[in-house]
C-alpha cells in the first residue's frame, strides 16, 4: 500500500488504512476505537463509587474540598485514570480500594511545585507495597493533590491494583499511600 503526501489526522490515517470514516458508519454500529470518546467522571459530591462499566474513564478531582473515589470490586483489566484539575484545599483527594484485603501495588513519582525547590523536595518515588496499602490520600500539600497530578489504577488480580503516576506536591513531600 503506497501513499504520497502527509497523513495529518485520524481521517487520513483511516483512509490510508482502508477503514471507514465516521460518515461510512451505519446507524447503530459501534464506532471504531479511534473515534470513541473517553468519558470523564466529575466528582460532583464528596464521595464517588466507581463501577466496572466506567473502566477506561478519567475521574477528575475537580472539587477543592476533596473527593473520595472508591475503586470497584476487582476484575482483572479494569483501568481508571485520575487527574487533579483543581488543587485540593481541604479534606483530601483520595482513591481507596473496595475492601480491606484489596491492595495497591506500584509507584508514584512525587515532585514539588515550589518555584525554588529545597534539597529535600524531590523528586521522590513512593511505593504502594501490595500488602497493607489500600488508599492514596493527597492533602493538597505535602502528599500531593495539586493541579496536574495524575494517577492510573489497573486491576491485575482479585486482590491487587497496579498504580502508577506523577504527583504534584508542596513543602517537604511525603508518601500519599496509606493503610486506610
Amino acid at each position: 500500500m503506497s501513499y504520497s503526501g502527509t497523513i495529518d489526522g485520524p481521517y487520513q490515517m483511516r483512509k490510508y488504512l482502508g477503514l471507514p470514516s465516521t460518515a461510512d458508519i451505519t446507524a447503530g454500529e459501534p464506532p471504531p476505537l479511534d473515534l470513541v470518546k473517553i468519558n470523564s467522571i466529575s466528582g460532583s459530591g464528596a464521595t464517588v463509587t466507581l463501577t466496572a462499566a466506567q473502566s477506561g474513564s478519567t475521574a477528575l478531582f475537580d472539587r477543592a474540598a476533596g473527593i473520595v473515589y472508591t475503586l470497584p470490586t476487582p476484575e482483572i483489566g479494569l483501568l481508571y485514570k485520575f487527574f487533579v484539575s483543581t488543587t485540593i484545599t481541604s479534606n483530601a483527594a483520595k482513591i481507596i480500594t473496595s475492601a480491606a484485603a484489596v491492595y495497591l501495588l506500584g509507584n508514584v513519582l512525587t515532585n514539588t511545585v515550589a518555584a525554588t525547590p529545597a534539597a529535600n523536595d524531590g523528586p521522590k518515588t513512593f511505593a504502594g507495597n501490595g500488602s497493607s496499602h489500600i488508599a492514596i490520600s493527597m492533602s493538597g500539600t505535602t502528599t500531593g493533590g495539586i493541579i496536574g497530578t495524575w494517577i492510573e489504577c489497573e486491576c491485575i488480580s482479585s486482590t491487587l491494583w497496579a498504580v502508577r503516576g506523577v504527583v504534584c506536591a508542596s513543602g517537604v513531600i511525603a508518601t500519599p499511600f496509606s493503610n486506610s
